[in-house]
């Protein structure tokens, strides 16, 4: 028998399952005061932005992927912000700069979480604003035990904060500390923020729509927007050690909406996965699990082998060598030829018994890769930033981040299913505008400074996001909606917990809770844009002969605490029998799921 660090939940009244308890039971009263599953996921996105302002925010952005019961087809909700108007090549080039910075006002994307949430909502949900809103404004005005890691975060900052952000000073230093673990921390701009939007809609009328839509104008060209305005004209020293200001501006928010949007998805062993589109990095996961079965190897698909974990790794570097040089918004963008059976043993057939050092994009229908110079060889990468072994947010004294996110999943009794991942506008992106109670993102920081590749910086495109949700469906019904935190990590801890799951038959909680690895031989999203050729982390939980093995194979191995990988949640559910499964991730000791 196999013991897990907790039971696989199950019920049939519906499922949550998120990165902090406190947005998990949140959205859970939703569900037991008759919302259903995205009543309930909007419920704990707001909640989140409070519980955890290290990982995500109002000022960032959210995709997700959706099912309904009445049209149970899964539609991707894109609630990332593109480039503002002036943000150019041209500009950034002007202030001598090659690299985007990690953190500042000027590497913020047009906010994108909030619009997105709310098109949900009144698309989709059945309660009113004020009362999927009512959680986040109780826990923003009167206070809540505060998690350890956002006093770390703020922390490692301080200095950052106190010298160059007083904004942020006045509200993360308020007395002339970072919070403690368990502190009673509120946020009373932010839940100021949130009540305002509710009487904006209240004075709409009566109709739910109505007032859902009077709050998403008084965000995008109301109060919020105007305040966002004002402060992003202001310089604050951002990761270039220079100050510049936003370039964010009030027209960039009213020109903004959240989308509708067809997913990207892959047949694959009985079941359809889908991803976010190529705008994200979402498909490279289905192009690893298309390279995986191309191998034509059961053993391949053993995420407790060292053959399977050489696969697997070797499977994930070709599909991100192929997310460096072809995903991007507003691109034309190969996306049947990357994703088709050809094109999946061409790649399969580059794996060998050696572990590749070498970023080796593909030439779908024949079309020739263009790489960023900075990502070339002889290019002069940094690759001591950071310590690449967490799943956490790093943060640097200037402020720079490699950043981290949120997940929530959420499927009720009638058969709705979501799959969210919220991030950006983290408290250490840009200083805090005192108004509202939240910073703006760093987003931007995924585009590159040169012309002519998939992911080139231009006003209007998305960034390329690391955000992940997935969503999978067996027999056109939604069966298991899942992701993680973890940005270039993201589809690496989502991998092997599918192929334990859908292909080994493990519950939910136990291919949670096995160990997990990833590796960083990819072009990292964030800044500086790191990569290290060949280095495999591990958890030291697994096996020591397996590690071994991995290093003949010719992997850098690189040991980290066996409890440290990833923060994955997830949801399912058996059509044939009504019955509803939730698992969380233990690592972090915040990530719970609940359900009855």
């Amino acid at each position: 028998m196999t013991f897990t660090t907790r039971p696989t939940l199950q019920g049939t009244f519906g499922m949550v399952s998120s990165t902090h308890w406190l947005a998990s039971q949140a959205a859970m009263g939703i569900l037991e005061r008759g919302g259903n599953a995205f009543d309930a996921a909007v419920t704990a996105g707001f909640v989140l932005h409070v519980v955890e302002p290290h990982l995500n925010g109002p000022g960032g952005e959210v995709p997700a992927i959706v099912a309904t019961a009445g049209d149970p087809r899964p539609k991707v909700l894109c609630g990332q912000g593109p480039a503002p108007a002036g943000a150019t090549i041209a500009h950034f080039r002007s202030l001598g700069m090659d690299l985007i910075p990690g953190a500042g006002p000027l590497a913020a994307a047009v906010p994108g979480a909030v619009d997105a949430w709310l098109l949900l909502l009144r698309e989709h949900g059945t309660l009113t604003l004020a009362e999927v809103l009512e959680p986040a404004i109780g826990y923003a005005g009167a206070g809540h035990p505060l998690l350890g890691r956002v006093g770390d975060t703020v922390a490692a900052v301080r200095s950052l904060f106190e010298e160059h952000w007083p904004t942020s000073a006045a509200l993360w230093l308020r007395n002339g500390r970072p919070p403690a673990a368990g502190e009673m921390f509120a946020n009373p701009a932010y839940a100021r923020t949130l009540s305002r939007l509710v009487e904006a809609g209240q004075a709409a009328g009566a109709d739910r729509e109505a007032q859902i839509e009077a709050a998403r104008r008084a965000w995008s060209t109301g109060f919020v927007a105007e305040a966002i305005e004002e402060f992003s004209r202001q310089p604050f020293r951002d990761s270039s050690g220079r100050p510049n200001a936003g370039l964010v501006t009030g027209d960039d928010l009213a020109a903004y909406s959240a989308t509708w949007e067809a997913p990207a998805t892959l047949d694959w062993h009985g079941y359809s996965v889908a991803k976010t589109g190529f705008w994200g990095q979402g498909p490279v996961l289905l192009e690893a699990l298309a390279t995986l079965d191309a191998l034509d190897d059961p053993g391949a698909y053993d995420a407790g082998t060292a053959a399977g974990i050489h696969a697997q790794v070797e499977a994930l570097k070709l599909a991100f060598a192929d997310r460096e040089a072809w995903y991007g918004d507003g691109t034309d963008v190969p996306a049947k030829a990357l994703l088709s059976r050809e094109y999946a043993r061409e790649r399969a057939a580059l794996i060998g018994d050696r572990a590749s050092a070498e970023l080796r994009p593909g030439r779908p229908d024949g079309a020739q890769p263009r790489l960023p110079a900075h990502v070339q060889p002889g290019a002069g990468r940094r690759t001591d930033s950071t310590d690449p072994t967490t799943g956490e947010p790093t943060v640097q004294s200037d402020g720079v981040t490699r950043g981290d996110t949120c997940h929530v999943d959420v499927v009720d009794r009638w058969g709705n299913m979501i799959s969210a991942t919220p991030s950006g506008g983290w408290l250490q992106s840009s200083p805090t505008i005192p108004e509202l109670g939240f910073p703006l993102g760093s987003r931007l920081q995924m585009f590159w400074l040169e012309e002519g590749l998939a992911s080139s910086l231009a006003p209007g495109r998305r960034p390329r996001t690391t955000l992940s949700p997935t969503m999978v469906h067996r027999d056109g019904e939604p069966v298991l909606a899942c992701g993680t935190p973890g940005g270039d990590q993201q589809d690496q801890w989502q991998l092997p917990f599918l192929l334990r799951h859908l292909v080994g038959g493990q519950p939910l909680q136990e291919a949670i809770d096995a160990p997990a690895w990833h590796t960083l031989s990819l072009p990292g999203s964030f800044y500086p844009r790191d990569m290290e050729p060949g280095v495999l982390v591990v958890e030291d939980r697994v096996d020591d002969d397996v590690q071994a093995t991995l290093r003949a194979y010719g992997h850098e191995v690189r040991r980290s605490d066996g409890w440290s990988l990833g923060r994955l949640c997830a949801v399912s559910r058996d059509p044939a029998t009504g019955v509803l499964a939730a698992g969380a991730n233990p690592r972090g000791m915040q990530g719970y799921a609940c359900g009855r």
